[in-house]
């Protein structure tokens, strides 16, 4: 079992950054593959990034590329989202995700969610 808690959202000006962080418990944190998946209002939830279990291998969606960021500490049971250049219709929901085996951009194919951080960027 895996619980993760979400930290670091909030209001920001386009152009500004912000960096998420995903706390996880339990010692086999370093087995599981982590993602960074976003819900605005009135849409369905979409896949932004993941890792691999040990960072060596990371995918994006096309509209963050090059502006954001995943990354992840093992020592520290922790994966991160930097997020710069932010635009208003990065406004989310952002909720990181865990799960067993290979990367994977499908939010069924995660086994454990945390309960989501707001960030909300203005034009």
């Amino acid at each position: 079992q895996v619980q993760l808690v979400e930290s670091g959202g909030g209001l920001v000006q386009a152009g500004g950054s912000l960096r998420l962080s995903c706390v996880a418990s339990g010692r086999l944190f370093s087995r599981y593959v982590m993602g960074w998946f976003r819900q605005a209002p009135g849409k369905e939830r979409e896949f932004v990034a993941t890792i691999s279990w040990n960072g060596a291998y990371t995918s994006y969606t096309d509209s963050v590329k090059g502006r954001f960021t995943i990354s992840r500490d093992n020592s520290e049971n922790t994966v991160y989202l930097q997020m710069n250049s932010l635009k208003p219709e990065d406004t989310a929901v952002y909720y990181c995700a865990a799960r067993p085996g290979s990367t994977n951009s499908y939010a069924d194919q995660y086994n454990y969610w945390g309960q989501g951080t707001q960030v909300t960027v203005s034009s």
